[in-house]
């Protein structure tokens, strides 16, 4: 069988042009910044599992569709990388690693596997109608909720459509404070932390994955409340200098903290509770 190395290093010369346009490029971006660390995250699972998806799978069958599969990676990597497609540029490579898989070690090896595979997906960029469609009312809402809280602290604010004014200062609510983009880096970290606790209870993994999505709402909120009661307070430069960097990782802990309290929360519904036996008289 065909050792690992000379398909890492085929990898790597297919894909490390890639990944270093991404890292001087879109993962530049404030809305696409969760893309290094998502596929960080994602080899460090395999890594983890490795030793389990090599025991599963010693002595499978090789599953011929991996080169089905090998054959459309490749066609899609050509197509993304000449025409500049990182849809078809990303996706390629997560194919590509499903092929491999499916060559070398069988379907049991992607059953072991999967997790880290599907994470990836969430490095993927969307197209632009599709995140600009979703990300409108998503903004609005959270803009409407940040205003209100602030008005019933008595604050000098009010909003109009995304724009919110407070005192001398107005504040646009942009995509990467409350976009689309930001709801599913947020819905990753989740699915991440259900990964790593790996509740025994499929009712509450569920629950806690749906319940996300008001966490990261949630978090956006608190964000855009956070960056502009730093600019009412210590003036524009504060508010888009460090401190909104600073408020960048506002959003992620208070999700991290809120995400843990909903679980904790859960908990009393999903008990995992013990059969009662029954002696015999």
């Amino acid at each position: 069988m065909i050792p690992w190395w000379p398909i890492l290093l085929g990898l790597l010369a297919m894909y490390a042009p890639t990944f270093y346009d991404l890292a001087n490029g879109l993962w530049t971006d404030d809305e696409q910044i969760h893309g290094p660390i998502i596929l960080a995250l994602s080899l460090w699972l395999m890594y983890r599992q490795w030793p389990r998806m090599i025991e599963r799978s010693e002595g499978k069958s090789p599953a011929n569709i991996g080169w089905f599969i090998f054959v459309i990676a490749l066609l899609l990597y050509i197509a993304g990388r000449s025409q500049q497609i990182l849809i078809f540029e990303i996706g390629s490579f997560i194919l590509m690693l499903i092929a491999i898989l499916l060559v070398k070690r069988g379907s049991a090896a992607l059953r072991v596997l999967w997790f880290p595979l599907f994470f990836m997906l969430f490095m993927i960029p969307l197209p632009g109608p599709v995140v600009s469609m979703l990300t409108m009312p998503m903004k609005m809402g959270v803009s409407y909720v940040a205003e209100q809280i602030l008005f019933w602290f008595d604050y000098p604010i009010a909003r109009n459509g995304v724009i919110l004014q407070i005192g001398q200062y107005q504040l646009l609510v942009a995509d990467a404070c409350a976009g689309l983009q930001t709801l599913l880096t947020l819905e990753a970290l989740g699915l991440f932390y259900l990964n790593l606790i790996q509740h025994t209870s499929i009712s509450r993994n569920v629950m806690l994955a749906i319940l996300i999505v008001p966490i990261s709402f949630t978090a956006n909120v608190i964000r855009v409340i956070v960056l502009t009661l730093i600019t009412y307070h210590y003036g524009d430069a504060a508010g888009q200098g460090f401190m909104h960097g600073f408020a960048g990782m506002v959003l992620f802990i208070s999700a991290l903290i809120l995400i843990l309290s909903v679980d904790s929360f859960l908990q009393f519904f999903f008990k995992t509770r013990p059969v009662n036996s029954v002696s015999p008289a």
